[in-house]
């Protein structure tokens, strides 16, 4: 049966964009790019299927859709850029079947320019047919946030921007159907620069505050404090808060079109890329004021996720941080109620069943996400010494980074 959606590339970007279409009516077709994984939940995979979604049995189904939007993952390649790779691949399967009128529209971050200098000779090429004439173009950044309950897909606003007027015009009457606001940009390199922006403005102000959370610590301040008067400005500030490191699929970006870079996106990636170290040190220094040494100190790092209450392990910190405490000679273990097993290094790392017993038995407790099965009032009374760097144990009650 033909769909009105094709959503081509399952990852973080594309099931968070078809969990939408279902919850919408509209009709949904899923296509795999590669090996991707998301965040959705085995209940919200199952009211998408029971919604009518289904994968897929070949590329030739593409052919039968009103809108195809491409959400492959674009991670980091060896020179520091993004790998376009799976967007390539996506969009030379979906040329060989694209009909004329569908609305081709690109949701994968990018760097400006990809959309007309990239995708469209490849669509051309494979179709045989015309952008902005047999068929629509247009960007879209991604905003997804997994887990965020106040904002939703339906109500966060989408950027459209499409190779001409009536590109974007055909794309924004896609997205209407699924969100309160669409917002129209000049053009796909201002959509895809967008996204440039939103990303690195996230990545720059975690950099301040992680700075910020090294300085504090040397002056014997309370940066936690600080920030919660900071944010009571109504005006001109908004509040970040320091982390072991940032981890997610959208990754600090600092090359943009025509190999030119953001300095300072490049310096908060330095910045946000030494906080695993800096909290390794901080652990080693705890344990030598009481007496203990790293080697053969018992650990156990509590949220080993890049964002609390997911399952997703996508960049998270916690990997480096448990592969330098090994090196220091650390016993490593770990707890977490959305990861049943986690290797390091190869290697298995040992998962807690109990977290009362397993702070009680351990040298050090590491706090690095916050999930909401946690009570931390009560961790703090039974662990023997705990670092926390997210900030949300109450007061006094452990060594917060």
């Amino acid at each position: 049966m033909p769909a009105d959606l094709a959503v081509i590339g399952l990852g973080p970007y594309g099931l968070p964009l078809a969990q939408a279409a279902v919850a919408a009516g509209i009709s949904t077709l899923g296509y795999r790019t590669g090996p991707e994984a998301g965040s959705l939940s085995p209940a919200e995979l199952r009211r998408m299927l029971s919604g009518g979604f289904r994968t897929a049995a070949g590329p030739a189904e593409l052919g039968r859709v009103r809108t195809a939007v491409i959400c492959a993952p674009t991670p980091a390649g060896p020179d520091g850029g993004l790998d376009l790779s799976q967007v390539e691949a996506a969009a030379r399967t979906l040329s060989t079947h694209l009909r004329p009128h569908t609305t081709v529209i690109l949701e994968s971050p990018v760097p400006p320019g990809t959309t007309e200098e990239f995708l469209c000779p490849l669509l051309e090429k494979g179709s045989g047919l015309r952008a902005g004439r047999d068929f629509h173009l247009a960007y879209s950044p991604t905003r997804v946030d997994p887990g965020n309950r106040d904002f939703t897909p339906a109500t966060t606003p989408k950027v459209i921007g499409g190779l001409t007027p009536a590109c974007t015009e055909s794309a924004a009457a896609f997205y209407s159907r699924l969100t309160d606001k669409v917002v129209r940009a000049r053009g796909p390199r201002e959509a895809e620069t967008v996204q440039l922006l939103e990303t690195n403005f996230r990545h720059v102000n975690i950099a301040l505050v992680n700075e910020m959370a090294v300085l504090c610590h040397d002056l014997g301040v309370d940066l936690w404090d600080v920030i919660r008067c900071a944010e009571t400005k109504p005006f001109g500030f908004q509040a970040f808060r320091p982390g072991p490191g940032v981890g997610g699929h959208a990754v600090a970006r600092d090359l943009t079109s025509g190999g030119r870079s953001l300095r300072m996106v490049e310096l908060a990636r330095q910045v946000n890329d030494q906080m695993p170290r800096y909290v390794v040190q901080r652990a080693a220094a705890l344990l030598n004021e009481h007496g203990k040494s790293a080697r053969g100190a018992r650990i156990l790092l509590l949220g080993v996720t890049y964002k609390p209450d997911l399952a997703d392990q996508q960049g998270t910190p916690a990997h480096e941080l448990a592969v330098r405490l090994m090196e220091l000679g650390a016993s490593v273990s770990y707890h977490d109620p959305h990861i049943p097993s986690w290797s390091v290094l190869d290697r298995p790392v040992p998962r807690a069943d109990s977290l009362y017993e397993a702070a009680a038995d351990a040298d050090l407790t590491i706090l690095l996400q916050q999930h909401r099965t946690y009570d931390l009032q009560g961790l703090s009374v039974k662990a023997q010494l705990l670092l926390d760097t997210r900030g949300a144990t109450p007061t006094g009650a452990a060594h917060r980074l």
